[in-house]
């Protein structure tokens, strides 16, 4: 089982890994005006994929095939909505794409309860429907349902099976070459979106040390940590926990990127973090019986069949 102290440590390496994910809003607005985000995505987990096969390529060969396939599996799921997510913001605006992407707040517990037949505590749909008034609060100034829009609620599905497969069969062995597994497939995936129009690198120095921090930090890290994370949260709670993202991209917006703090970022932000310190953060939240429950220990599972 869980420990309680495991499940926090994996809780706050969540939140970092939301802080890092925010931090990059700003970046990638400069980055794309010059290359394209299919480009941009490809070069970011090529680089992530080499750093990260060159540390650990040990943590790589000891994985089991199925362990192997697993992160195929994953990594296909995660470039898929990386792709999509990025097909989707040419057709719609960046706020209206960040609601429906952190839609995979809700997907994941429903996607859960259905294919999966977990038990969803009635607090934890709670925060979720709290995280979403609250996404919706800090993103939506007007909606209408197009190309774009479909194409970004396929990623968020996407992004939510990749949760749920995370939390199923991730564990704390195997997190670091399923990590880096993954980094390989998303590049290839990336790389396959990037060649119908060539492929476009950064061309000045601060692009480049840009790219590298999207690269080597919320590529390499976010991966390694994520995957690690979900071995020990439930697929619910993860989500929960990572629809702080558009919170931390609004607070680094406003500490870097020039833009005014407003009521809607005050307001929507405040709901974001009472779901998350409903879930996750509160004194008592991690019951071991509602945990057992919700989301059966990924280490059991993964030495299933």
């Amino acid at each position: 089982m869980r420990s309680a102290t495991t499940a926090r440590l994996a809780a706050f390496l969540l939140i970092c890994v939301t802080a890092v994910w925010g931090s990059t809003f700003f970046l990638i607005k400069d980055l794309v005006r010059t290359v394209p985000p299919a480009d941009f995505l490809a070069v970011r987990f090529a680089i992530a994929a080499v750093a990260m096969l060159a540390l650990f390529h040990r943590q790589v060969r000891r994985l089991s095939t199925r362990d192997v396939r697993l992160g195929v599996i994953l990594g296909a799921l995660y470039g898929g909505a990386q792709v999509l997510q990025t097909m989707g913001l040419q057709h719609t605006d960046a706020s209206i794409s960040g609601f429906i992407t952190g839609t995979y707040v809700v997907l994941t517990p429903v996607f859960a309860a259905v294919l999966l037949r977990d038990r969803i505590s009635g607090v934890a749909w709670f925060a979720v429907a709290l995280a979403t008034i609250g996404l919706a609060v800090l993103s939506l100034r007007g909606f209408a349902v197009g190309i774009g829009e479909a194409q970004t609620l396929v990623a968020a599905a996407i992004y939510a099976l990749h949760i749920i497969a995370l939390g199923r069969w991730s564990t704390s062995d195997t997190a670091v070459g399923l990590a880096t597994v993954q980094a390989g497939v998303i590049a290839a995936i990336c790389f396959v979106a990037a060649l119908p129009g060539g492929l476009t690198l950064p061309h000045s120095t601060g692009q480049w040390t840009s790219m590298l921090y999207m690269a080597l930090v919320a590529g390499a890290f976010a991966l390694w940590a994520q995957t690690w994370a979900q071995a020990h949260l439930t697929a619910t709670k993860a989500a929960i926990v990572m629809s702080l993202e558009p919170v931390m991209a609004a607070f680094f917006a406003v500490l870097f990127g020039g833009e005014s703090l407003t009521t809607r970022m005050l307001i929507g932000g405040a709901l974001v973090i009472g779901a998350t310190y409903l879930v996750e953060l509160r004194p008592g939240a991690r019951d071991p019986a509602a945990t057992a429950l919700e989301d059966p220990p990924a280490e059991a599972l993964h030495h299933e069949a």
